[in-house]
């Protein structure tokens, strides 16, 4: 990579930062979701705790680190696709590209403004949870930096078949930014295991990265021994929906400058 792509994905990246370091309201929103899914979830399991006793305790466990975990695709999700909208509601998405920025620095400009989003809206939630519940997230070993390296990759080939979608069919499609990966949670497997879903729906969970990690997540919680079967499924459905969204994502970018929608796609 040349210094100039370099320059030009850090630029769009700092971009990015400046609106929000400029802007405590954006700032709060990062971190209210996360914080309110926490103390919902959190004040639930911990109802539970006192009333099934060691049962509890693990439920206690899964429900928390569940809710946590998948703050982490969806925060992923949100803080990439969010940015790619921010160009389409400031009009400025066709001045990006009348400079010398390709696609591929686009994307790498948007991970990296996901990764720092991430950071600034998941550390919060994770403190509460130390301090509210005793609930201590890294308490999970080494296993927990595969479980958030899957969830994170997920997060983006969710967020690039989003953008997809806008490209094609313009800024009415923006919805899917809240609802996809939402809609997908049920088949997630984040607070029960894929047995309890019915058969029809179990390929569903099956062909989604996250169920393994989640799956994953609960062999650690319950015996501490890391489901590698679970992993290697996670990695391989991550790299397959990864090079379907990069075609996608490459293919709805072409057809959109053929178009001249990325001048008027916010209109």
């Amino acid at each position: 990579m040349s210094r100039a792509a370099l320059r030009r994905i850090w630029g769009l990246i700092y971009r990015h930062i400046a609106l929000y370091r400029t802007s405590w309201p954006r700032v709060l929103e990062l971190a209210y979701w996360p914080t309110l899914q926490l103390c919902i979830w959190g004040f639930t399991a911990s109802y539970f705790a006192t009333r099934l006793g060691n049962h509890g305790a693990t439920a206690f466990g899964l429900l928390v680190g569940g809710v946590l975990l998948w703050e982490v695709a969806l925060r992923s999700q949100m803080g990439m696709t969010v940015s790619f909208l921010e160009e389409i509601w400031s009009r400025n998405l066709g001045h990006v590209f009348v400079s010398p920025l390709r696609p591929w620095e686009l994307v790498a400009a948007l991970i990296g403004t996901s990764i720092v989003k991430l950071v600034i809206g998941f550390i919060p939630a994770v403190l509460l949870a130390w301090l509210l519940y005793a609930f201590n997230l890294f308490a999970m070993g080494w296993p927990l930096a595969l479980f958030a390296a899957h969830l994170l990759v997920m997060g983006w080939w969710v967020s690039l078949g989003i953008i997809s979608i806008i490209l094609r069919h313009g800024a009415g499609a923006e919805s899917f930014a809240w609802l996809l990966l939402f809609g997908l949670t049920p088949f997630s497997a984040v607070f029960y295991p894929v047995s309890v879903l019915p058969p029809a729906v179990r390929p569903v969970a099956f062909a989604l990265p996250s169920s393994h990690v989640f799956e994953g997540m609960r062999a650690v919680l319950h015996d501490g021994r890391v489901a590698w079967d679970q992993m290697a499924w996670a990695a391989g459905l991550n790299l397959f929906w990864l090079f379907a969204a990069v075609l996608l994502f490459m293919r709805q970018f072409h057809m959109a400058r053929v178009r001249g929608a990325l001048i008027s796609i916010g209109e």
